[in-house]
C-alpha cells in the first residue's frame, strides 16, 4: 500500500459509568462498566471504510466518555481494524483516556501490549465535596491508585485533567490540588475552567450553583499559570501545561490545523481539507449504513480556512508566523487590524514581533474575547 500523508486518528468511546453534572460531551451512561459489542464493531467496520486511502498514524487518541470502560478483547478488536487500514509509524503517540476505578493490573498491562505509551485521567480536584458536586465517580485515593497502578506498569507519559471555577471551589483548596497533582510528576497537566454548558444538570441549576466568582476564578487561572510554571511546566496552549517534550501531539495535530480522521458517533474529521462529522445519536450511529461521511464532506472556504487556522495556532504560546499566513493565502494577517492589534499588544495581550503573532499568558485568559476583535 503506497502511504501519501500521515494524520491522527480520534476514536470515540462514548459510555461512561455515570455523566457528569458538567459534561455536554456525546456520552451516556451504559449502567454497567461495559461498552456494546454492537458499538466496537460498527466502529470497526468504520475504520476498515479507509482502507484504500493509503495512511499513516502518527497519533491515536481514544477520548470518551470513558474509554477505559473497553474490555481487552474490543480494543483488541479495535486495533486489529486499525492495523489492518493504516500504517502505525514506529514512533506514533496512542493515548487512552481512563476514569480513576475502572482499569486493575491486568487492564494496564494489556494497554502497554497494545501499543498504548500514554494515558489521560481525569481528576478533576482532590476535594470529596468538589467531587461529589462535580459527579465523579472516584475519590482522591483512588486516582492516586489508579495513577501508580499505571506507573508501575510502566507507562511513562501521563497527563492529570483538572478544572478550576467549580462549585464549593476556593483559591486554597485549588493550590492544594495543584500542589498535590505536581507531588505526583505527571508528565502533563490539562487545566480548564468551568463552563455551564446548556443542557447538564449544571445549567439547570446555574442561579444557585456555589460557584466562585469571576475574579477568584481568574486569581485561579494565575495561580495555575505560576504554580505549575515554577514547577517546571511550560504553559504551551491556553489549558495545558507540559514537561519539555511531552506536549499532547495528537492535540497539537488540531492546533497546528493537521489533518485527522475522527471515528464513533459523534466523531469530527478534517481531511482533504473537508470537514464532516458522524451523528451523535449513537443508536442511530449503530445502525448507519454508511461507512463514513467522506462523501458528505463540506470543502472550507478559503475565508473559514485563513480564520480556523489563526483562531486554532492562537491556542498556543507559540502563535503562528505571518510570513507563513502569507505565504499560505496570498494576503497579510495583519491588514486592517493593525489599530486593535496594537491596543491589545499595548494592553499585554498579544505578542508581535516582526514575524510571529501569539496571546501572551493573561492573555489567554481572555482569549475569546480577544479572537472576537481581531479574526
Amino acid at each position: 500500500m503506497m502511504i501519501t500523508k500521515e494524520i491522527g486518528l480520534y476514536v470515540h468511546i462514548p459510555y461512561c459509568k455515570r455523566k457528569c453534572n458538567y459534561c455536554d460531551f456525546c456520552s451516556i451512561p451504559s449502567g454497567s462498566f461495559s461498552v456494546p459489542d454492537e458499538y466496537v464493531d460498527r466502529l470497526c467496520e468504520e475504520i476498515r471504510s479507509y482502507k484504500l486511502e493509503g495512511l499513516s498514524l502518527s497519533t491515536i487518541y481514544f477520548g470518551g466518555g470513558t474509554p477505559s470502560l473497553l474490555e481487552i478483547y474490543q480494543l483488541r478488536a479495535i486495533f486489529a481494524a486499525i492495523r489492518d487500514t493504516f500504517v502505525l509509524l514506529q514512533n506514533a503517540e496512542i493515548t487512552l483516556e481512563v476514569n480513576p476505578g475502572t482499569i486493575s493490573d491486568d487492564k494496564v498491562k494489556e494497554y502497554k501490549k497494545l501499543g498504548f505509551n500514554r494515558v489521560s485521567m481525569g481528576l478533576q480536584s482532590i476535594h470529596e465535596k468538589e467531587l461529589k458536586k462535580l459527579g465523579r465517580i472516584h475519590n482522591f485515593a483512588e486516582f492516586v491508585n489508579s495513577y501508580k497502578l499505571i506507573r508501575e506498569c510502566g507507562i511513562d507519559n501521563i497527563n492529570v485533567d483538572l478544572m478550576y471555577g467549580i462549585p464549593h471551589q476556593t483559591s486554597d483548596s485549588f493550590k492544594q490540588t495543584l500542589d498535590s497533582v505536581i507531588d505526583l510528576h505527571p508528565e502533563h497537566i490539562s487545566c480548564y475552567g468551568l463552563i455551564v454548558e446548556e443542557g447538564t444538570p449544571f445549567f439547570a441549576e446555574r442561579d444557585s450553583l456555589p460557584l466562585p466568582t469571576l475574579d477568584d476564578e481568574c486569581d485561579m487561572y494565575e495561580m495555575a499559570c505560576e504554580t505549575l510554571s515554577s514547577a517546571g511546566y511550560s504553559h504551551y496552549e491556553i489549558s495545558n501545561y507540559s514537561r519539555p517534550g511531552f506536549e499532547s501531539r495528537h492535540n497539537l495535530c488540531y492546533w497546528h490545523s493537521d489533518e485527522y480522521i475522527g471515528v464513533g458517533a459523534s466523531a469530527h474529521s478534517y481531511y482533504r481539507k473537508s470537514r464532516f462529522f458522524n451523528t451523535s445519536d449513537i443508536e442511530e450511529y449503530i445502525s448507519e449504513k454508511t461507512v463514513n461521511n467522506m462523501m458528505s464532506a463540506e470543502l472550507i472556504s478559503n475565508e473559514d480556512d485563513r480564520y480556523e487556522y489563526a483562531m486554532l495556532a492562537l491556542r498556543l504560546s507559540e502563535g503562528f508566523s505571518l510570513k507563513e499566513y502569507y505565504e499560505r493565502y496570498g494576503i497579510s494577517f495583519l491588514d486592517g487590524k493593525e489599530l486593535v492589534i496594537d491596543r491589545f499588544v499595548n494592553a499585554g495581550l498579544i505578542s508581535l514581533s516582526d514575524d510571529r503573532i501569539s496571546l501572551t499568558e493573561k492573555g489567554f485568559y481572555l482569549s475569546n474575547s480577544i479572537l472576537v476583535e481581531i479574526l
